[in-house]
């Protein structure tokens, strides 16, 4: 599997399909940490979330009597909302399996695109599991939200663009959940800046790949509730994203809940800009290690903007 490649043929199969979001130089951060720190603004991507590149990626590289049959797919919400977006841009239809504990605001946004959702378990690696049984029974196409070659190289065209943007990278912080978005922007990355540190950042409530990572071995673990919802929850024991990570993935940093809520204040103080708690974990991670970065370039990356109303009000 070469991921670059895939990488470089998304880049070519989704560009008209989704935002070139901007490489944006922070004040504020660059001054408080010592560093010359940069967000990369997929909050500002279609959906609200990078989730559409990986999705949109998939959908194209379809055969037309999969397309016809329709896909399958099981999410926590980006994901599904990713998916249902591509769905009904290129009028096909599908079912987005979600667990129990989605975020509202996010089912809403799938059901808004003209999705049938079902509801099923009580972990993404559970819901992931049935729908991918269930797409196998139905003929359907099962795509996944990171164990998926044409999904991970749709995540990596971020790196394409960083690598279009910024001069130099020394760094490039990335929120951590099954592993798609880090894989396929390290491996772009990496052959562009061979010295650039990819860094995976997970809540302490749901760091189930890095742990994975540090034991050898994909771990079944609980997760614990999270803002970071978007990276939370189980991974498969067959992800492609686990070698990946092993190889490309040169640090993990993990943050706490009250991180996390002090990066998303932070964020909406300092940049006027609402990020969802996913977003928030890179950011956090930054904040916590500032030494760290000194004197270094910096990108983090802000994965997505769909938070709802209730959670902005806790945070706040």
């Amino acid at each position: 599997m070469d991921i670059v490649q895939e990488v470089l043929r998304a880049e070519h199969r989704i560009r008209l399909s989704i935002r070139e979001t901007p490489l944006e130089h922070s004040f504020s951060l660059s001054k408080q940490t010592g560093s010359q720190v940069y967000l990369k603004l997929e909050n500002l991507q279609y959906t609200g979330s990078f989730k559409v590149r990986g999705a949109m990626n998939a959908l194209l590289s379809l055969a037309p009597q999969q397309k016809e049959k329709g896909v399958v797919a099981a999410s926590s919400g980006n994901h599904g909302i990713a998916v249902a977006f591509g769905l009904h841009t290129l009028k096909m239809h599908g079912t987005i399996f979600v667990p129990e504990d989605a975020s509202p605001i996010k089912v809403r946004a799938i059901r808004s695109y003209g999705a049938d959702i079902q509801v099923w378990g009580s972990d993404c690696v559970v819901t992931e599991a049935y729908a991918r049984s269930y797409a196998a029974q139905h003929g359907m196409a099962y795509i996944s939200p990171y164990n998926d070659e044409h999904v991970i190289g749709g995540q990596g065209t971020i790196g394409v663009e960083l690598c279009r943007q910024a001069e130099h990278i020394d760094v490039v912080l990335v929120a951590l959940g099954g592993g798609g978005m880090i894989s396929g922007v390290a491996a772009y990355v990496k052959t562009v800046f061979p010295r650039a540190e990819i860094i995976g950042c997970s809540p302490e409530h749901s760091p189930v790949m890095a742990k994975s990572v540090q034991a050898g071995r994909i771990l079944e673990m609980e997760s614990l509730p999270t803002l970071s919802d978007g990276t939370a929850g189980g991974v498969e024991q067959d992800a492609i994203t686990f070698p990946l990570c092993r190889r490309l993935v040169d640090d993990y940093i993990l943050v706490t809940e009250a991180e996390i809520r002090q990066a998303m204040r932070l964020c909406i103080e300092t940049h006027h800009m609402l990020i969802e708690g996913a977003a928030a974990v890179p950011l956090a991670a930054l904040l916590k290690t500032p030494r760290r970065f000194q004197d270094k370039t910096v990108v983090v990356i802000l994965c997505g903007a769909n938070l709802s109303l209730e959670t902005l009000k806790t945070i706040l």
